[in-house]
């Protein structure tokens, strides 16, 4: 079979006829497509390249039956949209053939150079490596994913351009597969593109997710729109004569465009504002494109005199860009027949970087100002991705702030130096504390906002000037977590969390193995480095540290440790007189997160108490009479002896029910008492059992059995009162 004959072609040589396979028609298409904007010799390179990735697929075919090389040439044709280079459209053209080929990545470098081989292996999926499971392989997948884009942005754009065609084509998947696709592209590939200023593309998954996803609301809202496009139409050609009218009068040059909203956006615009579709009024707006940059403000000048703005809903993203680059301004008025307008003023080159995003670096290869911002916008935007993937203890937390990421709605706050710093809207004093660095994050002890002092959970607003007030005796607390809504301060404060929790667990396990192993030994046993060594090397654990963390988090039975150490010098008679001579664990409050105290019975400094060993918590020390250990009884290699030590610190949190009579003031006479016994009440619920009588449930911090008595007692004296006691369970 002879090779098709391209357009400037020379002849090919045997070696490179066509394969029968292979669609010849596509390939005259993506190399016309490239000659619009690239030499013919290098067109000739992808032609090459098509052959190559042709021959490596031979055989192979999609779920549609066509042959497998149809779809990277059609990845190939989507990047040439963007007018993207000819490395680019080569690694597309090859972008499977490393995974599903025997070709490996020294021959492709081999036949097209390096470039083009490190952009295909960026792009390959990760199908040889085993997880624990699919969340595990989705976070693995895109972990590797932004290590290649932060080398390459181009490695998002050609599995972009990879992902919008396999959307276009989803049919030939089963009904399942299709919705777990879509899925993925609605949650990651279609922000991901619309965080990269790729708006077009991103628009258009969206619209193929939602139809996948919800096929009767996608149609619904298809033949609204069909079914109102003749009227609308002729509603917006009028505004659009006016508007150009006005513009040239102003003596202003400048191309504007009508345009609709995406199926989707229009779904999302009925759910936020709880409308029908034909109660909404802006489904169409303009775009309004000038030469120079001081005309977009004499335009909006313009378009606010001809139709009254919608206060509130400016925004200048010339001054402020986006993340990604993208400038514009956007502003919403109320047009002349009653409908509300959303118009885009930006000029030519914003216009580009907002149609091709990061990818109109590559469209010019002049120093262009506005594509560099860009680029070095989004891959600073990968680099904290990353460094928020370092901080993930697991695959959940890493997509979780993946996601959280890729849906931020903006609001811009100043750092008391002027410095502006784009947060998610909703984000907090603390958010801003975290964005500014790390350490300050975690050293963050208040905050002025607008020189006023301000708590850590206040919601920051547009223009906000933040300030932030660090000490060196400030931590992070659990409780942070509830008021953070960016991925990197929640990461670092995982992160920080984890630490901490780790070196409190090395602390608790070393006690515990030692105890462990003068119970089991027959002697004492010297933890040498030989001795260390040895059960490490048993156990298969990389460090000592490791192994005591482990112990102290309830991973490893302590005692199952202690035997491995004893081996065969354990005492097979006089186990439970050992036992019973054992010295408890002390308690003295103070240990952290690795000693929790049950909530069922809230033991207290005083109680009779015992300890239980719990994976990944620790020792959870319940009340000797609790009725919720009945099933740790069955299991006494969990059991942890535990005393309460002389000192003991803090305050302990305690239930109590209070009977009284359904009378004025009783709750504040309560109260009253409590406080007066130096306690404070966490939480309290007041339960109305019927006309006459009522039961408080309260919950108090107490020091001890003793400061509890005192308490009850001060309560029992109250008028109104008739039973108090300590609840349990």
């Amino acid at each position: 079979m002879q090779i098709p004959i391209l357009r400037r072609k020379p002849p090919r040589s045997p070696s490179q006829r066509l394969p029968s396979h292979a669609p010849a028609s596509s390939a005259i298409a993506l190399c016309d497509a490239l000659r619009g904007y690239l030499d013919d010799q290098i067109v000739d390179q992808v032609y090459k390249a098509y052959l190559f990735g042709a021959e490596a697929h031979a055989g192979q075919q999609r779920r549609s039956g066509e042959p497998y090389i149809h779809h990277p040439v059609a990845v190939a044709e989507i990047l040439t949209g963007l007018k993207l280079d000819s490395r680019s459209i080569i690694a597309a053209i090859l972008h499977d053939v490393i995974e599903d080929t025997s070709t490996a990545k020294e021959e492709l470098e081999a036949e097209f150079g390096e470039e083009v081989a490190l952009l295909v292996d960026g792009v390959s999926k990760i199908g040889q490596i085993e997880f624990d499971s699919k969340e595990h392989a989705e976070a693995e997948n895109f972990r590797k994913m932004l290590m290649a884009m932060s080398k390459d942005i181009r490695v998002i754009l050609i599995k972009l351009a990879d992902r919008l065609h396999n959307m276009r084509t989803l049919d030939a998947l089963p009904l399942q597969k299709r919705r777990r696709v879509a899925r993925q592209t609605m949650d990651i590939y279609a922000p991901i593109a619309n965080r990269l200023g790729l708006h077009q593309w991103s628009r258009e998954l969206q619209d193929l997710s939602f139809h996948y996803l919800y096929p009767n609301r996608h149609a619904a809202i298809e033949r609204a729109i069909k079914t109102q496009q003749g009227n609308r139409k002729s509603v917006v050609k009028k505004l659009q004569s006016a508007i150009k009218a006005e513009l040239k009068s102003s003596g202003v040059s400048a191309e504007v465009i009508g345009r609709k909203k995406s199926v989707y956006s229009i779904y999302l615009k009925m759910l936020e504002k709880r409308k029908a579709f034909k109660e909404l009024q802006d489904i169409y707006g303009f775009r309004i494109i000038v030469d120079a940059l001081d005309d977009c403000y004499r335009v909006l000048g313009i378009i606010h005199r001809l139709y009254k703005p919608i206060p509130g809903r400016f925004q200048d993203y010339i001054a402020i860009p986006k993340t990604n680059g993208y400038q514009s301004l956007h502003t919403v008025v109320f047009g002349a027949f009653g409908a509300s307008l959303e118009v885009q003023i930006r000029t030519v080159e914003m216009n580009r970087v907002a149609e091709a995003g990061i990818a109109a670096h590559w469209i010019y290869k002049s120093e262009n100002v506005t594509g560099v911002k860009a680029q070095e916008l989004a891959r600073q935007w990968l680099l904290d991705l990353l460094d928020t993937q370092k901080a993930s203890g697991n695959p959940g937390e890493f997509l979780e702030h993946l996601k959280m990421d890729l849906f931020p709605d903006e609001v811009y706050v100043f750092t008391h130096q002027g410095d502006i710093k784009k947060l998610p809207r909703g984000c907090t004093a603390l958010d801003f504390a975290y964005a500014v660095h790390t350490d300050v994050g975690n050293q963050c002890a208040g905050v002025r906002v607008n020189q006023e002092l301000v708590s850590l959970p206040t919601v920051l607003q547009n223009g906000d000037h933040v300030e932030i007030i660090t000490s060196g005796n400030a931590r992070p607390t659990a409780s942070w977590l509830n008021y953070t809504v960016t991925s990197k301060a929640r990461a670092s404060i995982r992160h920080y969390l984890k630490r901490q929790q780790g070196r409190e667990a090395v602390k608790l396990g070393k006690r515990l193995l030692v105890r462990a192993v003068k119970k089991s030994s027959v002697g004492k046993i010297k933890l040498t480095n030989k001795v260390k060594k040895e059960l490490l090397e048993n156990l298969r654990v990389e460090s000592w540290d490791k192994l005591l963390e482990d112990i102290g988090l309830g991973k490893r039975l302590p005692t199952m440790v202690a035997n491995q150490i004893a081996s065969n010098k354990r005492k097979k008679e006089g186990r439970s007189q050992q036992e019973g001579a054992e010295k408890p664990l002390a308690i003295d409050g103070a240990e952290g997160m690795l000693i929790t105290f049950a909530r069922c019975c809230s033991p207290v400094p005083g109680d009779n108490i015992v300890g239980f060993l719990s994976a990944g918590r620790g020792i959870v020390v319940h009340m000797f009479d609790c009725r919720n250990i009945a099933e740790y009884r069955k299991h006494p290699d969990k059991w942890v002896h535990v005393d309460w030590a002389e000192k003991v610190k803090g305050f302990f949190s305690v239930n109590i029910r209070v009977d009284t009579e359904n009378k004025r003031g009783v709750l504040a006479n309560v109260a009253t008492a409590i406080a007066e016994q130096d306690s404070n009440i966490n939480n309290v619920n007041v339960e109305e059992r019927d006309g006459s009588f009522s039961t408080m449930r309260l919950s108090i911090e107490v020091k001890d059995r003793i400061n509890l008595a005192r308490i009850l007692r001060s309560i029992r004296r109250v008028r109104g009162v008739y039973r108090v006691a300590r609840a349990k369970g």
